[in-house]
């Protein structure tokens, strides 16, 4: 992916700030300034910039629970303010801001200042290559100094607490908005990819997204044909009855982690457990033979009441010359469902 082009502007320079990236400071710090710059501030506090670095990947990390490396200190800063400051994986993006702007407690402050050291300035090396000769230290300052008479038609001036973005870059940025932040995502995805090979979905777990999809239709058009032939069955966790007017449908696997609805992973429980439940993981030497039992019996089921149920071609992804309940094999499920609680399990979630 390519950024737009322009004559009046080395904007080279602005994609090879991603050429030597070892972390994701230098994405989200880009997606900051030109949220910023497109809300119409051109002279930015160094605190909002570092507010937002722990604000856009907080979804990501609390809720995803997508690993970021060893070596980024932002999956730990994001963690860090969620204890601390007694917050919930679900606060809003504004009320988040809000208190990372203003917060007085110090470990919130040190955490925001700890992006101070290399962020602001490293990001700008492709404008200002750095000298055999010179330490950290020297190139650091020299920087500071040659931004803010904007050398190089860098992107921004740099300041102890602020920055001043670059006059010849406002338009840009402002016009090209939704191109650089599609840029910026593209290729954090492919950062993230790499650390995370095994997890599912990665580009969709980068944003909280508007609103989780309503199961209404798997619980209509499939499960609620599975009760009403059974009438009634035991939850897999709480041992609970379940009938079709006393049941909740949920994914085995965390929808955190899968990041879809397919029927395949989807279980009726007790509505008071669920409200419990969370993204916990389930047990698979305690839960999957119940789970598997259910799936089976209601593929026959709704199988055998309609063969082209839309639904039941969502199992062609587990089972591709699936056409009949003997060909539900056991070992052939769990081959699928136990990686995935493995890879989850490692990535940060919990058992039940």
């Amino acid at each position: 992916m390519n950024l737009p082009n322009s004559e009046q502007l080395p904007v080279s320079k602005l994609a090879a700030s991603f050429g030597n990236t070892s972390a994701t400071y230098k994405f989200y710090w880009l997606l900051g300034i030109v949220e910023l710059v497109e809300e119409g501030e051109t002279t930015i506090p160094k605190r909002k910039l570092f507010a937002r670095m722990i604000a856009n990947p907080w979804y990501t990390v609390n809720y995803f629970h997508v690993s970021f490396g060893k070596q980024d200190l932002i999956q730990q800063a994001v963690q860090t303010v969620l204890e601390q400051e007694g917050l919930t994986i679900d606060l809003k993006k504004s009320n988040l801001l809000a208190v990372l702007e203003n917060s007085s407690l110090k470990s919130t402050q040190q955490t925001l200042q700890h992006f101070n050291k290399n962020v602001p300035h490293w990001f700008l090396s492709p404008w200002f290559g750095k000298t055999v000769s010179e330490n950290d230290a020297a190139y650091r300052k020299r920087i500071y100094a040659s931004s803010q008479t904007f050398e190089n038609d860098c992107l921004y001036a740099l300041y102890d607490d602020h920055i001043i973005i670059n006059p010849k870059w406002v338009t840009y940025l402002q016009a090209n908005a939704k191109v650089l932040k599609d840029f910026i995502y593209w290729n954090l995805t492919l950062f993230l990819q790499v650390r995370n090979p095994n997890v599912p979905d990665i580009a969709n777990k980068l944003i909280r997204p508007p609103f989780r999809g309503s199961l209404t239709n798997q619980r209509k058009n499939y499960w609620d044909i599975f009760f009403k032939e059974l009438g009634s069955v035991d939850c897999i966790f709480t041992n609970t009855p379940l009938t079709i007017d006393r049941y909740a449908l949920d994914h085995f696997v965390p929808h955190a982690f899968v990041s879809h609805d397919l029927i395949w992973n989807l279980v009726p429980i007790d509505k008071g457990f669920n409200s419990t439940k969370s993204d916990k993981l389930p047990s698979m030497d305690a839960h999957f033979d119940g789970f598997y039992r259910l799936q089976k019996q209601a593929f026959e089921i709704v199988h055998h009441y309609n063969s082209r149920n839309k639904l039941l071609e969502e199992y062609l992804t587990l089972f591709p010359e699936l056409n009949s309940v003997d060909q539900f094999d056991y070992g052939r499920f769990k081959e699928e469902i136990q990686p995935l609680v493995t890879i989850a399990h490692n990535n940060g979630f919990g058992y039940l």
